[in-house]
């Protein structure tokens, strides 16, 4: 198991490299896209520019990331990268929605004619570079989980994609050079602008979502409750416990993982409690990486307020 420090440092160092090519596309699309005039080209340059300004923010942010927990901040700052994640979505949206608007007003204007060919040859060398950065930051994230690097490497595969996407759109009218393809020339940027800002947007949407669930301390998607009690109630079953209740959240990268046990007898062995806890920790190192684990006994609160009397207590236990 790495270090914090070690850790950090990767962390950073992936950053930097997303940061360096993120800079590099948009210091080449922004000339590209006011050389051609493309609205396709646009686009890729104001995302990039948006992810550009978000790197920055996430290499200031990293080092709080690793500071521990305290009363005053029992979650320590991992809530900030959750406020990071859902403040990025939103500019991205508002950026893409922006955009597509601005495209179907340009479609209603008559469109505009754009150089296809160099669009499409920027793209094709666009496309290499995307799959060399992923390749980087996938060696540099090998052994951790960072949120922050895999929502970099997530959206370096949308650009991948879409430099693919466009790449083979702008060969279109090149290639074909037919009568019925004259009147449509003038919309096709526009309209690879839009689908490309359709394809883009469920990202940003989804990475929304799951940051408001986690700033709000609400539960994490089904589907990673149900990949932790596969991990845990077989453990739990060998030692005879079967009434279990979960309490599971998320801050940031960290999951609290608390499973609460019903005991049929009035007492509880701590070694054995231990033991068992070691056990359930072991297996969830299998799949997650930064977690909290604690096995608690489950005492249920009736409603009564007033607190028994000592010899009340004593006699309860002897019978």
């Amino acid at each position: 198991m790495h270090s914090n420090n070690y850790a950090r440092k990767t962390e950073r160092s992936a950053l930097k490299i997303s940061l360096l090519g993120s800079t590099l596309f948009v210091v080449l699309e922004i000339l590209m896209a006011i050389y051609t005039s493309s609205q396709a080209l646009l686009l890729d340059s104001v995302y990039d520019g948006a992810e550009l300004l978000m790197i920055l923010c996430s290499m200031a942010m990293v080092p709080l990331l690793y500071k521990p927990s305290s009363e005053k901040r029992p979650f320590g700052y991992l809530q900030l990268e959750s406020l990071f994640i859902v403040f990025k979505g939103v500019i991205i949206i508002s950026l893409t929605v922006g955009l597509i608007f601005n495209n179907i007003q340009l479609m209603l204007h008559g469109g505009r004619h754009v150089s296809f060919s160099m669009v499409a040859w920027f793209e094709m060398g666009a496309t290499l570079l995307s799959i060399l950065v992923i390749a980087i930051l996938q060696y540099q994230n090998r052994n951790m989980t960072s949120p922050i690097v895999e929502m970099e490497i997530q959206e370096w595969k949308i650009d991948t994609v879409a430099s693919i996407g466009m790449s083979v759109a702008f060969f279109i009218p090149v290639v074909i050079t037919a009568n019925w393809m004259k009147p449509l020339v003038p919309y096709l940027d526009q309209l690879i602008a839009i689908v490309l800002s359709v394809f883009m947007l469920p990202v940003p949407v989804k990475s929304v979502v799951v940051g408001l669930r986690d700033l709000f301390l609400l539960p994490p998607e089904e589907e990673t409750i149900d990949q932790i009690k596969e991990l845990v109630e077989p453990i739990l079953k060998e030692y005879g416990y079967t009434e279990l209740y979960y309490d599971i959240v998320r801050t940031g990268r960290k999951l609290w993982i608390s499973v609460y046990i019903s005991f049929e007898r009035d007492w509880v062995s701590i070694s054995r409690f231990g033991m068992v806890q070691q056990q359930v920790i072991e297996a969830l190192t299998t799949e997650f990486q930064d977690f909290y684990f604690e096995l608690l006994p489950n005492i249920e609160y009736n409603g009564e307020t007033s607190v028994p009397a000592p010899e009340v207590i004593e006699q309860e236990e002897i019978s």
